[in-house]
């Protein structure tokens, strides 16, 4: 297999933003396979999900927001903690920053390494990373739901952890009167799946039951298109199950046969890649994916770090 640049490292090609309007207030913002954020307007307030990777590259996000809505922002909500997603949170001067409870803890144990590590891998994204004050800590957490009430007729915003899968404490946001859904990293539409560090066997199952039980009719997941419709989201939903279920019998398979993590990548890569392979992120995320499964199969429960030396190290191991 040929050498490849470290991770996304030589991806410097701009991506197109494009806000799309998917009920009344209610937005969507897609970018080429660069994550994705979404906006819902309350009565006099405004819900924004997800922050970016900085506070300069949220205000670009802003700008476009704020030709549709100038309601003050009064709640910002954080799927999960990785730094692309959370390190621009300073630039929507939120009341209020929600995570769930194992997101804290996450960006307590290993925030800072996240921070290193991403940077390292996506400096693309990383618009302008003098900006950043610090790391983001949410000002409230919850373990299982937490509703918005978002006044006069336009219902509620439900904030859900459905269990554990691309992190232990992904949240989506549900809004059960439009049928919108907002899934974060727990779903890509034509986006190959991060899973360094994932809970692959309750995500492919027990996690992405309780998202399909949703009903959802449109969905913005954590980067490609909005699915729009019943069957884009059951095949946005199919493809994520697929990319894991895959991965998970590839990696048992060789080591039931007591081979290496590198023929597991292997396996891997030759499986996914037919399908998978042109989608955004596939090279770059796959060796670390492998990794953490590898683990997880092997008995380890809970992701081992990510640091900028580790990145390196099980990327020269696997993709060399």
């Amino acid at each position: 297999m040929m050498t490849k640049s470290f991770a996304s490292s030589a991806d410097l090609s701009a991506t197109e933003q494009t806000l799309e309007v998917l009920a009344p207030g209610v937005y969507g913002l897609t970018a080429e396979g660069d994550p994705n954020l979404g906006a819902i307007e309350g009565e006099n307030f405004l819900v924004c999900f997800e922050a970016l990777a900085t506070p300069t590259a949220a205000r670009k996000w802003l700008a476009k927001l704020r030709e549709h809505t100038d309601k003050p922002i009064r709640y910002l909500v954080l799927s999960h903690y990785h730094a692309v997603r959370v390190l621009g949170a300073s630039a929507f001067d939120a009341d209020i920053i929600v995570a769930h409870e194992a997101t804290k803890l996450l960006i307590e144990e290993r925030g800072k390494q996240d921070w290193e590590s991403e940077f390292g891998r996506m400096p693309r994204l990383f618009d302008d990373p003098g900006s950043i004050p610090g790391l983001t800590w949410p000002t409230v957490t919850f373990n299982d739901t937490f509703t918005i009430d978002l006044g006069g007729d336009r219902g509620d915003l439900v904030l859900q952890h459905l269990g554990r899968g691309h992190t232990a404490g992904d949240i989506v946001a549900w809004l059960p009167q439009q049928k919108i859904l907002f899934a974060g990293d727990l779903v890509e539409a034509q986006a190959a799946l991060y899973t360094g560090d994932a809970f692959h066997q309750e995500w492919s199952t027990i996690t992405l039951d309780r998202i399909a039980a949703l009903g959802a009719e449109q969905l913005v997941g954590g980067r490609g298109a909005v699915a729009r419709g019943s069957a884009a989201v059951e095949a946005a939903i199919s493809q994520t199950r697929g990319f894991l279920t895959t991965m998970i019998d590839q990696v048992r398979a060789v080591q039931e046969r007591s081979g290496t993590l590198k023929e597991a990548f292997e396996a891997t890569h030759a499986a996914l890649a037919p399908k998978f392979g042109a989608w955004p992120i596939f090279e770059h995320c796959l060796p670390f994916d492998v990794s953490r499964l590898w683990d997880e199969l092997s008995g380890v429960d809970w992701p081992a770090i990510w640091t900028a030396e580790r990145d390196r190290a099980v990327w020269d191991q696997l993709q060399d």
